[in-house]
């Protein structure tokens, strides 16, 4: 059974059946190879092509400051408008027809300000990002809440978990999540902030290892996420759900999604709260664990997800998710300086198609 849908879907329903270009549910693209403003200048034409409703994307800062800076968010420095001057032009210059629902990366990388730190940097970034974004004509930005580098949400090891006690950090954690949200918020009213896992990856390592937040590696996640929920004015949270990547029994995502509406409430702080301003999405790795299990262009009954089974998991998220679900790729590309795919089949574009027709028929 389909889920029920958040007031914004119904609004997205209504104006698709009065004839306008509204897509009640959207397919997002994300993962390695992801576009910066200046390929999205460029190369518009060529990804709008695609099946997709948007994308995510990263900025190159400028000057002395080179380099990625979602890569660079979450650190001892803020960083200036100057420094993001070309991005912002090239965003302004993209002529965006079909791609109306992109979302500006930021990482919590290098993780490198603890909770008890100096935060105004981080906020500084947050209100840039969202000024990007916004100035662009993004949807929000995505909050990529993997600890890739330091980890963050790992109460042990924080540098002063002797001292303070796990509620300590946690008070602090909810803290810092009201002020990056309303940071974001003075920078963009009203965006959307995409996370890739919220309260599901604590929820689900609790689950699978018999631990408590405490001792779990992303356990002040939950209270930073508490921290986000509150700080919501005008905008509203994605849960990305990204535990589904390797999802290819349907019914698990109507499972997933009771999970995120109520199985996983006794780690949320104000449940009625967080059920108002909250989206849930789903991710699906369409090479899945290829790094492993290896991805096979010419051979595709080889793949984890062959074009029919990726076809069957799109359609499924698709009807159980609120409104977004993202595809995330490794090795395949759907769009190259060298304008076309690379190591992508065309069975797997075709599936994508499908899967969003046999939707929109309904």
């Amino acid at each position: 059974m389909r889920a029920a849908l958040r007031p914004w879907a119904l609004a997205g329903l209504a104006l698709a059946g009065a004839g306008c270009a509204e897509p009640a549910r959207k397919l997002i693209q994300f993962g390695w190879g992801e576009p910066d403003t200046a390929f999205m200048r460029r190369w518009i034409g060529d990804m709008e092509s695609t099946p997709f409703d948007g994308c995510v994307y990263n900025v190159e800062l400028e000057g002395e400051s080179r380099g990625s800076f979602a890569w660079r968010f979450w650190g001892r420095r803020g960083f200036r408008a100057e420094e993001l001057a070309s991005a912002r032009e090239n965003l302004r210059a993209t002529r965006f027809r079909r791609f109306r629902y992109n979302f500006l990366r930021i990482n919590v990388t290098p993780g490198d300000v603890d909770w008890f730190d100096d935060f105004e940097p981080v906020l500084q970034n947050a209100r840039l990002a969202a000024g990007l974004a916004r100035d662009g004509g993004s949807r929000g930005v995505l909050l990529d809440t993997e600890t890739y580098q330091t980890p963050l949400f790992a109460y042990p090891s924080r540098p002063r978990a002797r001292e303070r006690s796990f509620e300590e950090y946690a008070a602090q954690a909810r803290r810092r999540g009201r002020e990056l949200m309303e940071a974001l918020e003075a920078g963009y009213p009203g965006l959307t902030v995409f996370l890739t896992f919220g309260y599901s990856a604590p929820f689900h390592l609790m689950r699978r290892d018999g631990t408590g937040l405490a001792e779990g590696g992303y356990g002040l996640l939950a209270p930073f996420v508490d921290g986000l929920v509150d700080g919501v004015g005008r905008g509203r949270i994605v849960e990305g759900y990204e535990l589904s990547y390797g999802y290819r029994d349907p019914e698990r995502f109507g499972d997933a999604y009771r999970t995120l509406e109520s199985g996983l409430l006794e780690i949320v702080a104000d449940p009625d709260r967080y059920r108002r301003v909250t989206s849930f999405g789903f991710g699906i790795w369409m090479d899945y664990d290829q790094r492993n299990a290896g991805w096979y262009p010419t051979d595709v009954g080889r793949n984890y997800f062959t074009p029919e089974v990726f076809e069957a998991s799109v359609r499924a998220a698709l009807e159980q998710s609120d409104e977004y679900v993202w595809v995330y790729t490794e090795t395949p590309r759907w769009w190259s300086e060298e304008r076309g795919r690379i190591a992508l089949p065309t069975a797997y574009e075709d599936a994508l198609w499908r899967a969003r027709q046999s939707l929109e028929l309904r």
